[in-house]
């Protein structure tokens, strides 16, 4: 009979294990999703991490050092995957991509015609509560957790399971949203598709300066943040810390954006 009790009381002890086990995981990807005016936003917790790269000079671009802690005290809904073709439609009444394809994120928009579309997008709203996220918490967002070189991991082997890239040249095309694994807080094409516009100005050496608490990049300059990569990216370029910039007028089909909607 002891045995017996002992051999049920092991079993208990695995069932219940088993069971606790299944619910943290569940619990880690479950995704908390909102719908903001037909555009699926993720909610992501504050929190902090490490921004940038130290590793030598072969593995990095220019303005990705020092890696440097950063807290995003203040938690936000950022867009599930990159405004889409149909999205910019709706808004602006008018698809300025090279590839027509209402899934297709939007491209051939400049920094400048994406603070108009927020824009309109407020007054639809009669809010002024959505934006382009700042350089940080793109980067917060992007990386999921990991400090790692992509959100999974060092490793550019596993990039195909999560972004479309190495398209050479600019005879390619981007490829329809959410078709790629998101990253584990449940964001698609993070790293790939298209480079998404940012709101801060461009400094290759702001991360020296830069606040540690919700930096919003330099007061002023003269080029606007990308980030992210394209599908016509290398994969090293599409690693979290990497830095672009280009002038804020400027248009070309494998940049757009994706957004952030403020918490009132």
């Amino acid at each position: 009979m002891k045995t017996q009790h002992k051999q049920i009381t092991t079993l208990n002890s695995i069932f219940i294990t088993l069971v606790l086990t299944l619910f943290h995981m569940q619990s880690a990807s479950a995704v908390d999703s909102k719908i903001f005016l037909g555009i699926n936003f993720i909610f992501i917790q504050s929190g902090c991490f490490q921004m940038g790269n130290d590793k030598p000079a072969t593995d990095r671009t220019v303005g990705e050092t020092p890696s440097h802690r950063v807290c995003i005290e203040k938690p936000f809904y950022m867009g599930e995957t990159e405004v889409t073709q149909k999205q910019w439609q709706d808004v602006m009444g008018n698809n300025p991509s090279k590839n027509k394809v209402e899934d297709k994120p939007v491209d051939r928009v400049s920094w400048n015609d994406v603070q108009e579309f927020i824009q309109k997008l407020n007054a639809k709203e009669g809010s002024t509560l959505f934006r382009l996220p700042t350089e940080a918490e793109w980067e917060y967002a992007a990386r999921a957790g990991s400090d790692a070189d992509y959100s999974f991991g060092d490793s550019p082997s596993s990039l195909p399971q999560y972004a479309w890239f190495g398209n050479l040249g600019y005879k390619g095309s981007s490829h329809e949203v959410a078709q790629k694994d998101p990253n584990k807080w449940g964001l698609y094409d993070m790293h790939g598709n298209v480079w998404e516009w940012v709101q801060d100005w461009y400094d290759g050496t702001y991360y020296s300066t830069s606040p540690a608490n919700n930096p919003t990049g330099p007061e002023t300059g003269k080029y606007r943040v990308y980030r992210g990569g394209s599908f016509i990216g290398k994969a090293t370029n599409l690693r979290s810390a990497v830095r672009f910039s280009a002038l804020p007028m400027s248009r070309t089909h494998d940049v757009g954006f994706r957004l952030v909607r403020q918490i009132d």
